[in-house]
């Protein structure tokens, strides 16, 4: 039988709040030479994403 995880590891609240402010942005990008779609994962604060969807 698999042990249990342990939680004795203790985050700290700062960053654990800091994290909070990020978001992972997937963005469908068509190809011009082939038409197919690709995507681009992108790890960005939450004030930026508007941004990076616009293609600022």
């Amino acid at each position: 039988m698999a042990k249990a995880a342990k939680t004795a590891i203790k985050k700290d609240p700062k960053q654990a709040a800091e994290a909070k402010n990020y978001s992972k942005v997937i963005k469908a990008v068509r190809s011009p030479k082939t038409g197919a779609y690709t995507f681009k994962e992108v790890i960005l604060h939450k004030e930026k994403v508007k941004d990076f969807l616009e293609g600022k």
